[in-house]
């Protein structure tokens, strides 16, 4: 299967929202223990995959990031 253009912008333009949601999410959990010994770092991986995942579902809706050009159809990939 070959990717378009625009299914390159959107996995990319995806990814690295995704990417940013994981290390957001890990950031806030690791910031609510007292010091780094307290850190259930099974908690945090688990929690921070499922926001990365969630910001994969919700990017399917559209990315503003990815722009319709005039030629394209409206397929993703």
């Amino acid at each position: 299967m070959k990717l378009t253009r625009r299914g390159k912008r959107w996995l990319r333009a995806a990814g690295i929202r995704a990417a940013k949601t994981v290390a957001q999410a890990a950031l806030a959990g690791i910031g609510t223990a007292k010091v780094i010994s307290d850190v259930d770092w099974i908690y945090i991986v688990s929690t921070s995959l499922l926001a990365g995942i969630l910001s994969i579902l919700t990017s399917i809706k559209g990315l503003p990031e990815v722009k319709e050009e005039k030629n394209e159809t409206f397929n993703t990939f």
